[in-house]
């Protein structure tokens, strides 16, 4: 059989796919899987949209303005400052219930808050991994 015989065979026998018996059941769990997958994508979206907010809310907040308005910029720093130390003992009485008392978070450099978030989110990343080679 010489090549110009030979590929239009091939061509024919994959022009067409066969059906399978179980086709309704594996569109139904793919479209299954997609539903899901959108579900978590749509919660991690408004999380980080939430963060996000409350992220620049609070450095709008923070702005220092040098004007004549001292009372008001005055009361809006103290404010501030009371909703940050509520948070920091809030924060504080949790880690106390946890059984973390003794971890203060204070006292830790930028930089190492972002290699430990860093290593946290790359963690996170391989778990999620892991998740979805699991799923098949």
């Amino acid at each position: 059989m010489s090549a110009d015989e030979f590929d239009p065979d091939i061509e024919r026998l994959f022009a067409r796919t066969p059906s399978m018996p179980d086709a309704a059941l594996f569109t139904a769990e793919v479209e299954q899987r997609l539903q899901k997958g959108s579900a978590v994508r749509s919660i991690a979206l408004a999380l980080a949209g939430v963060v996000g907010g409350v992220i620049a809310v609070r450095e709008t907040l923070t702005v220092n303005f040098n004007s004549d308005g001292a009372s008001a910029t005055g009361a809006l720093e103290q404010g501030l400052r009371t909703i940050s130390v509520n948070g920091q003992n809030a924060m504080q009485s949790g880690l106390s219930s946890a059984g973390l008392g003794g971890l203060d978070l204070g006292a830790m450099g930028g930089m190492q808050m972002f290699w430990i978030v860093a290593g946290g989110l790359i963690a996170l990343a391989a778990a999620g991994v892991m998740r979805l080679s699991q799923e098949v």
